[in-house]
């Protein structure tokens, strides 16, 4: 996985380019009839239910639109939310408040989508092993916060993309010309490039799973689109030789079936992209 600056690097882009795509050279409604020095009191309501994600990311964008604009608090990232709650108050200059509102609203609404999903599947899981895997599948632009807003909800982070984990999938072996060239191939170029980062493998069938185990060296082995029986087989399969991990059209009904079955992981793109955003609203209060 990437560092913890290389995440906030991706933060402060995300915060860059999105208040340069929507203030621009500035908010002129506000500036056209809000005085500069008129200061503002707003709060962000909750009009729904869920996991609230985003809080401290709202402060990231808080501060970089105006460093003097305050924040008290009242529930944290990761807390379960109800229509009517107040997460927090903001206090400032009013038109800071305002320039910076979509931006805190729709990342938040977004995060706390995701991060709901996810606790949903997390719960389903409840008593068993087996953790909840993101993926790649995520918005362009804004994957820092949608994996951020996983973590919140429980879930754990796969790769965060394509430089950080060497992932050999059914595309990758074919053009490959097999699994063993593919492996034998990926661990050559990591070893010329000086490269210190994990290979997971995907197997499309039990037979598979034999031969990525003969090479050895792989870190997790993708179990995709396999059966409850033959997931089963494929977990006795690979022992304690590496992590195992299950992926392919998993939802809330399958889900728990196949953690029983003993794998490690259960990855699925539903968590990002396909949820609902989570009703939210910034209001000005006296």
């Amino acid at each position: 996985m990437i560092s913890e600056e290389q995440f906030n690097k991706e933060l402060d882009l995300i915060i860059t380019n999105a208040i340069r795509e929507d203030v621009g050279e500035g908010d002129h409604t506000s500036l056209s009839c809000i005085p500069a020095d008129a200061k503002g009191k707003a709060k962000l309501l909750v009009k729904d239910e869920g996991i609230i994600a985003g809080v401290e990311f709202a402060k990231m964008v808080f501060k970089y639109v105006d460093a003097d604009l305050e924040v008290e608090t009242f529930i944290n990232d990761g807390e379960k939310v109800k229509y009517g709650d107040i997460v927090f108050y903001v206090t400032g200059r009013s038109q800071s408040i305002l320039q910076a509102e979509r931006l805190v609203l729709n990342a938040m609404q977004r995060m706390s989508a995701i991060a709901t999903k996810t606790r949903f599947f997390v719960d389903l899981l409840e008593g068993t092993d087996t953790k909840v895997l993101d993926t790649r599948k995520t918005t362009p632009g804004i994957r820092a916060l949608e994996k951020w807003a996983v973590k919140i909800g429980g879930g754990v982070n796969h790769r965060f993309a394509l430089y950080d984990m060497v992932m050999i999938k059914d595309n990758h072996i074919d053009f490959a010309g097999g699994i063993t060239q593919a492996i034998n191939k990926t661990k050559k170029y990591l070893a010329d490039k000086g490269l210190d980062i994990k290979i997971i493998v995907e197997a499309r069938n039990l037979e598979e799973i034999e031969e990525i185990l003969d090479n050895g060296g792989v870190y997790r082995i993708l179990i995709d689109n396999f059966n409850y029986e033959d997931t089963r087989k494929a977990v006795e399969l690979i022992g304690d030789k590496c992590l195992t991990e299950s992926s392919g059209g998993i939802n809330e009904k399958t889900i728990r079936n196949y953690a029983e079955c003993g794998v490690d992981f259960i990855s699925s793109g539903a968590l990002t992209h396909s949820v609902y955003n989570m009703d939210l609203s910034l209001k000005a209060v006296d």
